[in-house]
């Protein structure tokens, strides 16, 4: 894949699925949010690889088991296929807050994975999810942080923002708005300067 691979670095639960404070437990429970899917289906044909990095801490708290959390995924592929789209891997913490490991969000562990895993650097990389410790996780890890305001972040709709953003920090409704920023910007990366 080599370093000139596009790769974007998407949260899960509040950024692609609806999040619940009860956890999304079963496949049952993992809804995509609108537009989300079709989101990730239009990065894919602009040229991007999307990876998943994500705080599963259901996991180590005992509510649902890898079988369940795969369910979830196997449920998220087959509808992304229907799309268009394809997520490449899904990176994710099992820890729990008090396991002091250093995969879970706000540290960069997950993406440093996914750096290793594709053997490419995280320079400019950009990374989006819906909570302060997703973009705290990408900027800690060298990613242009991105957040959307669904999920943990809906509420910041009508305006403010979470204490503690990291600087440069870019802003959009949802999904496909932060898609559709990416995917204009590299158009107009790649339009050649017009001659004198």
């Amino acid at each position: 894949m080599g370093t000139s691979m596009k790769l974007v670095i998407l949260d899960r639960d509040g950024t692609i699925n609806s999040d619940s404070e009860d956890f999304v437990k079963t496949p049952e429970e993992w809804m995509p949010l609108p537009g989300a899917l079709e989101a990730i289906a239009r990065l894919n044909h602009g040229g991007w690889h999307v990876v998943i990095a994500s705080n599963q801490s259901g996991l180590g708290r005992g509510l649902f088991d890898v079988a369940a959390l795969n369910a979830m995924h196997a449920k998220m592929h087959k509808m992304l296929a229907a799309v268009g789209g394809r997520v490449d891997a899904v990176f994710y913490c099992p820890h729990t807050s008090e396991e002091a490991c250093v995969c879970r969000k706000p540290l960069p562990g997950l993406f440093e994975q996914i750096s290793l895993r594709f053997g490419v650097s995280l320079k400019s990389v950009a990374s989006c999810g819906d909570s302060l410790r997703d973009v705290l996780a990408a900027a800690a890890a060298g990613c242009e942080p991105h957040m959307v305001l669904t999920g943990k972040s809906a509420r910041y709709l009508g305006g403010g923002q979470p204490e503690g953003l990291p600087a440069g920090t870019l802003v959009h409704r949802d999904l496909g708005a932060f898609a559709d920023y990416l995917l204009e910007r590299s158009t107009l990366a790649a339009v050649p300067a017009t001659a004198p």
